[in-house]
């Protein structure tokens, strides 16, 4: 163990196995916030009479609210501490989702929506920089298991909601209650978490400035993977209902499988990772996803591509926390900068990355498009090496 991690035993503060408890819980504090909104969606445009293109445009301020905000919240986790702004963002996050329950014209909605885009983004990516800090003292591979509790969390937040609804409880009950919750666990969480804000005595040592180029080619593997996740979630219906013969009604079962399967390879991927090492990680992992993607392709048979789902969601599922935790062990550059470039690079991905899947669709057919990505995940396969600086 190094001298850092025996100041924080020392110290009347957290201890690590708390820190690691409290990091999981943020990550599914993050999961449940962020797709409790995903059952609302219907109830907002029916309520404001939107069509599908206003619809869309309001969505996008979501992620743009996130991608947009990213690099300044790296900076402002490196100048105030990751507990801080962990902290801060997550109570402003619950706040959007009452918000989100009560809007009354697409102005507001979009204006709430890029509220919630902002604070995610913030909670993201101060939650893996402080990951990385546990990690790091912990000495052992944590990212993968960190973010198999947001996919726990995400799972977990659609399904309560649609619950709720089902049962009849009004929206913005339902919703409030849900905001409540999150604000509970926030509070419980914060005496865990590192307080790692610098002092006026002892201020950063780290220099800021532009991120060190590995970091951008991080987060250009991550805008891939991120691709990839947005393809299953946006195209993996549509392509069983119209290439595969699936019922429309059956055709989400797709993107579940998948969801599954990322979830169980996250949760069992600190293991992995620890066996294998990050960069083989990344290369098994690539390849099970390449494979995934050209089963679904090439073969016509309904179940052979959710098999290839379940591929896709299981080699997919390790990436991106490899190449999260990666980026916080770069030299020279703060985590919390690193990170925020990984981050928006890879939700630069996750947001136009379906509309160009669409495109390519359009100019040959969609089983052309994810032979497409399949190709993009080879170069991230090749790349592997990178995660080993």
């Amino acid at each position: 163990m190094d001298a850092s991690t025996d100041t924080l035993r020392a110290s009347p503060g957290p201890t690590i196995p708390s820190a690691k408890r409290a990091t999981r819980l943020i990550f599914l504090v993050s999961g449940i916030g962020m797709s409790a909104w995903a059952p609302m969606v219907p109830y907002a445009k029916a309520r404001l009479g939107l069509d599908d293109a206003q619809l869309g445009l309001a969505l996008l301020a979501f992620g743009g609210g996130s991608m947009l905000s990213m690099p300044f919240v790296g900076w402002l986790a490196h100048k105030l501490g990751n507990r801080t702004l962990i902290v801060a963002s997550g109570l402003l996050m619950c706040a959007a989702l009452p918000a989100l329950a009560m809007v009354s014209s697409i102005a507001a909605l979009i204006a709430a929506l890029l509220y919630f885009g902002v604070m995610l983004g913030a909670v993201d990516v101060a939650m893996n920089a402080h990951a990385v800090d546990v990690e790091r003292l912990d000495g052992g591979r944590l990212m993968s298991g960190f973010h198999g509790l947001f996919s726990v969390g995400g799972l977990t937040g659609a399904a309560v909601m649609s619950g709720l609804l089902a049962a009849g409880v009004p929206l913005a009950l339902a919703a409030s209650a849900i905001a409540v919750l999150l604000v509970v666990l926030v509070l419980l969480l914060r005496g865990d978490l590192l307080d790692d804000a610098p002092s006026i005595d002892e201020p950063r040592k780290e220099p800021l400035g532009m991120p060190h180029a590995l970091a951008w080619l991080l987060g250009l593997l991550c805008f891939v993977s991120f691709l990839a996740e947005g393809a299953m979630l946006d195209w993996s219906a549509v392509f069983l209902r119209d290439f595969r013969g699936v019922a429309p009604a059956s055709a989400g079962f797709g993107y579940a499988f998948f969801s599954v399967a990322m979830a169980l390879g996250r949760l069992t991927g600190d293991r992995f990772v620890g066996r294998y090492g990050p960069e083989w990680a990344v290369r098994i992992g690539a390849a099970l996803a390449v494979a995934g993607f050209l089963l679904v392709a090439c073969v016509a048979d309904a179940t052979t591509s959710l098999a290839g789902f379940v591929l896709i969601g299981l080699g997919a599922s390790n990436i991106v926390p490899v190449m999260f935790s990666a980026a916080g062990r770069l030299p020279g550059t703060p985590p919390a900068i690193a990170i925020a470039t990984a981050t928006t690079l890879g939700y630069a991905g996750l947001l136009s990355g379906p509309a160009l899947i669409g495109f390519v669709a359009h100019a040959s057919s969609l089983p052309m498009a994810f032979a497409g990505v399949a190709g993009l995940l080879v170069l991230v396969g090749l790349s592997a090496r990178i995660v080993k600086r």
